[in-house]
């Protein structure tokens, strides 16, 4: 599995959101910053504290002209739930088969056991221009892509 780097171009892809339409990366190119979340799963107590943490800022992104998308292998419905109950601006897209996370080289982490969190801001050209990368340091996702993200 390659690692994605700072300036590297992003991998275009195309997974169903939480309503089951198709979203591809490459519809946000040349018009929008985009904030591609990788998390472990629905529901858990780290991922809804992150998924609400985005939640809580996504008018400062879009402000900044971003778009916030999270991406995890749980089904399509399971991520339905998860936006209904956290109550969820963004769409939430399904990697079932890991696919797009293995594009990303989004490892897993705990020795393998869960699949890791990493953070990518990538620019309204398709390159990389922040990544994050931490199990638990689950804030410092939101904040350094703000942070990046206000500084383009």
């Amino acid at each position: 599995m390659a690692k994605l780097n700072i300036g590297d171009q992003a991998p275009d892809f195309s997974l169903p959101n939480q309503d089951g339409s198709e979203v591809s990366l490459g519809n946000y190119r040349g018009k929008q910053h985009v904030v591609l979340y990788f998390y472990p799963k629905n529901e858990t107590p780290g991922c809804t504290k992150e998924a609400c943490g985005f939640r809580d800022s996504y008018e400062d992104f879009m402000e900044a002209g971003a778009e916030v998308i999270g991406v995890s292998a749980d089904s399509v419905s399971s991520h339905k739930a998860f936006q209904t109950n956290r109550r969820l601006p963004f769409q939430l897209l399904s990697d079932r088969g890991g696919e797009v996370r293995k594009k990303y080289g989004v490892s897993g982490s705990l020795m393998g056991l869960l699949p890791g969190r990493e953070t990518f801001l990538i620019d309204k050209e398709g390159t990389v221009q922040m990544k994050f990368s931490s199990q638990f340091q689950i804030d410092e996702h939101i904040q350094s892509a703000l942070t990046k993200l206000k500084g383009l």
